[in-house]
């Protein structure tokens, strides 16, 4: 499938720099480490159990992450991977107000898929917060997203709009996000994927005044 860069914010979202895809073994490993986190929480990952989830044996998976932190670092890799992936796959059109939605659409829990991946975003942000290696990429993805939001922002603004303001509602945007994203996952069916749908275009509409009318149709 082919995109037409239509807006230089559709070109800034296009253009992110994908991370190296990993080797075969190592996905493996990477997969089922992240299968441990979204089932039973970051505090359960072990070589070991690591080893038993991919069928491997402890050795295999000492030799492709030395130390805990070396796994924690490249899954914590993949799921920022998977995040560029899904934000640069969405359908971009003309309208800047329906493309901020869409692509932060994508990082809200409103399915399966999205919710695993939400509740291993969660715990690995988290863990951020205690682990140097792991708030660098933490510290980049955010900056990454947020540089593209502020050039999205800065397209749907009044003239008047000066660059501080765009870059004000994109880190109110991303917070947002991330918000909703942490409530969904760590209280049960609290939020429909409606529900979270529906907060964001609220929110949208509050940063973005007077575009309330280009507002895509919610979750049903």
């Amino acid at each position: 499938m082919s995109y037409e860069c239509i807006v230089p914010y559709d070109c800034m979202m296009l253009g992110m720099e994908p991370l190296s895809s990993p080797r075969p073994r190592e996905t493996v490993l990477t997969n089922a480490l992240l299968s441990i986190v979204a089932e039973r929480g970051l505090d359960q990952v072990s070589v070991r159990e690591v080893a038993l989830a991919a069928d491997v044996s402890i050795g295999t998976v000492q030799h492709y992450f030395p130390t805990k932190d070396d796994m924690l670092a490249a899954a914590f890799n993949e799921v920022v991977r998977r995040i560029r992936s899904r934000m640069t796959s969405v359908c971009l059109g003309p309208d800047p107000r329906r493309n901020i939605s869409a692509v932060l659409t994508e990082l809200l829990p409103v399915d399966g898929r999205r919710a695993a991946e939400a509740r291993i975003q969660v715990a690995f942000a988290a863990r951020a917060a205690t682990s140097p290696a792991l708030a660098e990429i933490q510290r980049s993805v955010l900056a990454e997203i947020h540089e593209a939001l502020t050039e999205a922002f800065a397209l749907t603004a009044a003239e008047a709009a000066t660059a501080e303001n765009c870059r004000s509602a994109a880190r109110v945007a991303v917070a947002a996000v991330d918000g909703l994203a942490l409530h969904a996952v760590s209280s049960g069916d609290w939020m429909s994927a409606r529900e979270l749908v529906a907060a964001l275009e609220l929110m949208l509409d509050a940063l973005v005044p007077g575009l309330a009318a280009t507002r895509p149709p919610h979750y049903s």
